[in-house]
């Protein structure tokens, strides 16, 4: 059984944490944008920012049944969630890497 510690919450529940809400739903535009600004991670961005901006939609995904090895679906399990999305990005690395190879081999 997993270490992990779930939290199951209502929508009944009061917070329990220590954010200050009061004074974070008091706060204005221009305080928002002052913080933000005062921020070296996060940084405004303009219309020249995003000149070259190009949306790419994702591809939809395939779903498979897939046979894998228990402890091998249990590691990634343990990553948190996103584990399915972890295991697509390793298997994408592993094609990539593999095409590359393939690709470089063929004679011209």
């Amino acid at each position: 059984m997993s270490e992990e510690r779930i939290t199951r919450r209502t929508l009944g529940d009061v917070r329990d944490d220590r954010t200050d809400w009061k004074r974070l739903e008091s706060m204005t535009e221009e305080v928002i944008d002052e913080a933000a600004r005062s921020d070296p991670d996060a940084q405004p961005t303009d219309a020249e920012f995003w000149k070259d901006a190009e949306l790419v939609m994702p591809e939809p995904k395939e779903p498979v049944t897939l046979r894998i090895d228990k402890d091998v679906v249990d590691w990634f399990r343990k990553q948190g969630r996103g584990y399915q999305t972890r295991i697509n990005a390793v298997l994408r690395a592993y094609m990539t890497v593999k095409s590359s190879k393939t690709d470089e081999e063929r004679p011209s």
